[in-house]
């Protein structure tokens, strides 16, 4: 039987980033999937902060490092050093802010600028509040780039376990896609 920390060791564990416009819900999110509870943030991320959860998916367990990234424009001078490393990143955006969705392209250009090959997912926040996108926009946007959509709410719990499955799910598929590309060091005999 192994201990804990030798399943641990055993674990893959996967770098990602959640982007966004400051107050659409990144923090909220993470920590409903994390505590399964909804609280409400209104103390604004300084900088980053980031969660580990461990998903199992279908046999494979994989430890997300989940790095939740300060959307304040005056803390964009700190966010290139917290992309580095990450497998994929979800482009967050409130759906009943417009000006969130309109400017995911801004942050796909920045994730992409440091990150040229992480995999890009949309998730919609506060899909219980009136809608003011249009999801098909946001599914047409999504496939861009290419990455799936997803919808969630933190209040109702709707869609938060099935975005952070989709979330591993991606980021395996982008360190998957990173061992292909990147050769491996030659090994000492």
């Amino acid at each position: 039987m192994e201990t804990r920390q030798e399943e641990e060791k055993k674990l893959r564990v996967l770098k990602v980033a959640i982007v966004g416009d400051g107050f659409v819900g990144k923090t909220t999110l993470l920590r409903r999937y994390c505590t399964g509870l909804f609280q409400e943030s209104r103390v604004m991320t300084i900088g980053v902060d980031f969660q580990t959860v461990v998903i199992n998916l279908g046999g494979e367990r994989v430890k997300l490092t989940v790095w939740d990234i300060a959307g304040q424009e005056r803390f964009a001078f700190v966010r290139d050093s917290f992309y580095r490393g990450s497998r994929a990143v979800a482009l967050a955006y409130d759906a009943s802010d417009p000006k969130s969705f309109y400017d995911l392209p801004r942050w796909r250009d920045e994730v992409w600028r440091v990150v040229p090959t992480a995999l890009l997912l949309v998730v919609a926040t506060k899909i219980d509040l009136p809608r003011a996108v249009p999801r098909e926009e946001a599914i047409a946007f999504a496939r861009s780039l290419p990455g799936p959509y997803y919808e969630t709410s933190s209040l109702a719990g709707i869609g938060v376990e099935r975005f952070f499955f989709g979330f591993a799910r991606r980021a395996l598929e982008g360190a998957r896609l990173a061992e292909r590309r990147e050769p491996k060091a030659d090994r000492w005999p």
